[in-house]
């Protein structure tokens, strides 16, 4: 149902009276000049609102929801390497001189005099006297005494060691090896299970439809609602089974066999030799030693003093005074400029 309202602005009553009022004063003049005591008659046309009612049909739009899918662009980060210029500043260092006073001792050096006393040697012949053994030969007539070797011959006994072969019974001892079945026990390593709990993080979440307003095209006034699926991520805390092997040592009987030992007594013929002693005969010559007296002539060396005489040199020293010059150095200090070098930090824009 809709009702409409015909009416007229106040501006185009106004325009419409503007133009009406020129005809309406030009009768006016003119009725006035024939007749100036009559009062004319001003015809007016004014709009008035009428109202209708009407029944028209109107297209109705209403909306039905259906599940589409569309393709979404989804912007990841992705990390790109660029290059790019920047102005930074560095401390280059620079060598500078500057001068520097400072002391130095100089050696001065200055000579004089003095007087030292000296020992001077001399030699002097002097005549003096010495006693020397001189030697001289002399013939004695010496005996001595010389053991002359006489040889005879002298029959000796002597025993000898003549061996001799007999046959014995001889005992020994054999180790003889025997098996033996041992019971026992050996430790075995086994694996066993263990279950226990353990608390895990998992990501998890849920899909939650939402609706959205979308314009279509570039007009703002047309507009429809989306319905959009959206995942919602949550995190969870669950225990879960975890099973770890733990290593346990048992003991299971076990049977082996060991290789053992008796002993036994055993005899044996074994040939021994013994010695036996026999006398014997032999002639051996027999050296004696018999001393004989004997005379030899001997030379004797002997000495005797003599007295001689000789001149030898003696060293003596007598003084004497000396003068000598030695240098003294005195430091003295002199002033002296030099250039040292040292490095200052100089700001320098790079880029």
């Amino acid at each position: 149902m809709i009702r409409r309202c015909f009416c007229l602005s106040p501006a185009i009553v106004a325009l419409a009276a503007l133009i009406a009022v020129p005809a309406i004063a030009g009768e006016d003049h003119g009725a006035k000049g024939s007749d100036s005591g009559h009062c004319g008659t001003i015809t007016k046309t004014i709009c008035c609102p009428e109202w209708t009612t009407e029944k028209r049909t109107v297209e109705h739009c209403e909306y039905a929801k259906e599940q589409r899918t569309k393709q979404v662009t989804c912007y990841k980060q992705v990390p790109v390497t660029e290059e790019k210029t920047c102005t930074y500043t560095v401390m280059v260092p620079e060598q500078k001189t500057r001068k520097v006073t400072y002391n130095v001792c100089k050696p001065v050096w200055e000579t004089k005099t003095r007087q030292y006393t000296v020992c001077v040697p001399y030699t002097e012949q002097v005549e003096r006297k010495y006693t020397v053994c001189v030697p001289y030969t002399e013939t004695v007539e010496k005996k001595y005494t010389v053991c002359v070797p006489h040889y005879s011959t002298v029959e000796r006994k002597y025993n000898v060691c003549v061996p001799h072969w007999e046959t014995v019974e001889h005992k020994y001892t054999v180790c003889v090896p025997y098996t033996e079945e041992v019971k026992s026990t050996r430790k075995v390593c086994k694996c066993v299970p263990q279950t226990t709990m353990k608390k895990v993080t998992v990501c998890c979440g849920h899909w939650e439809t939402q609706t959205k307003e979308v314009s279509c095209g570039c007009n703002d006034c047309c507009k429809h609602t989306v319905c959009c699926r959206v995942w919602v991520p949550e995190t969870k805390t669950k225990e879960v089974p975890c099973t770890t092997y733990k290593m346990v040592t048992e003991e299971v009987p076990c049977t082996y066999t060991v290789c053992k030992t008796r002993q036994e007594e055993r005899t044996c013929h074994v040939k021994v030799c013994k010695m036996v002693q026999e006398e014997r005969t032999c002639q051996v010559k027999v050296c004696k030693m018999v001393p004989e007296e004997r005379t030899c002539k001997v030379n004797v060396c002997k000495t005797r003093q003599e007295e001689r005489t000789c001149k030898v040199n003696v060293c003596k020293y007598k003084q004497e005074t000396r003068t000598c010059q030695y240098k003294v150095c005195h430091m003295v200090t002199e002033q002296k400029e030099r250039e040292v070098c040292y490095t200052v930090c100089k700001p320098v824009q790079k880029t």
